[in-house]
């Protein structure tokens, strides 16, 4: 029996509907969510991106800024823009387009964020606070594929999951939000010996690597759960995840497509975390006032 497709589509429109209501609820209170995304160059399918990540913001009510330099910016210019975004207190959210030119550290620009304003999750801040259980801005991609674990009413305690990819945008921090939910987790690798071995053991197979049909149908057992946040492009240009979806559908109890998958979710996920930077401020200005 093929496999129950999940819809990130529809899970993100759920979650953007809820989204609106509560910003709704921020603007009678005076407050308006706003982000501001940061693009360096023009790199097209960085372009594609943050075009996406405004247009939602701009659906949902929020107020969006674009701030646009060409390759040639100096680090010590972006750095300053940080500095003044953070002082700003009608932005919210702060997102640096990745990926920047090779004179730019990115690591220093991510630091240089607010962990207050860091709505993709990446601060170190954000991320010891996730690793220990506290409440934190959870990383977009990972944040999304836990909301669709939950949607599809995923029990994972006890759970084996195996997380081939351990990039530290989605690899590592997907592996310790399903540590956090008391799952058994396992990260593969480039230099994991016999991948077909690990993955086959797994209730849940994340595959988060970047290289088309990596996981194929010998790589799962039956009935486990495939989420696929790759996103490739095959050698007839067509986008395509990490999995052999074709073939792996026919073997998995669940698994998300690409495009349509994991993808919106990652966008609604980063509008959440927008909303919930604006009311963590909202709070501290009641706070503070009283």
């Amino acid at each position: 029996m093929a496999a129950v497709i999940i819809d990130g589509k529809e899970i993100a429109k759920k979650k953007r509907n809820e989204i609106t209501h509560q910003v709704e609820e921020l603007r009678k209170r005076g407050i308006v969510p706003g982000l501001a995304v940061i693009l360096v160059g023009d790199n097209q399918a960085s372009r594609t991106y943050v075009n996406n990540k405004q247009k939602t913001a701009k659906e949902l009510g929020m107020h969006n800024v674009l701030i646009e330099y060409p390759t040639s910016i100096s680090e010590k210019e972006l750095l300053a823009k940080i500095d003044e975004l953070n002082e700003d207190p009608s932005i919210h959210g702060i997102l640096v387009q990745l990926p920047l030119p090779d004179h730019i550290n990115e690591k220093k620009l991510i630091e240089a964020i607010s962990p207050e304003k860091d709505v993709d999750g990446f601060h170190p801040l954000n991320i010891g606070r996730m690793m220990t259980g506290q409440d934190a801005f959870l990383p977009c991609t990972p944040f999304g594929v836990m909301v669709m674990m939950k949607e599809i009413g995923m029990e994972l305690s006890g759970k084996h999951v195996v997380v081939v990819g351990r990039s530290n945008i989605v690899g590592k921090p997907a592996g310790q939000l399903f540590l956090n939910e008391n799952a058994t987790v396992t990260y593969c690798h480039s230099r994991t010996k016999d991948l077909a071995e690990q993955t086959r053991q797994a209730d849940v197979v994340v595959a988060a690597v970047g290289k088309a049909d990596l996981i194929t149908a010998e790589h799962i057992k039956p009935g486990a759960v495939v989420i696929d946040v790759g996103m490739n492009r095959n050698s007839e240009g067509k986008l395509c995840g990490d999995v052999a979806f074709e073939e792996v559908k026919e073997k998995a109890g669940y698994i998300t497509p690409v495009p349509g998958g994991v993808g919106p979710m990652t966008i609604a996920m980063l509008m959440f975390n927008t909303m919930k930077s604006a009311k963590n401020h909202l709070n501290k200005l009641q706070n503070s006032s009283r």
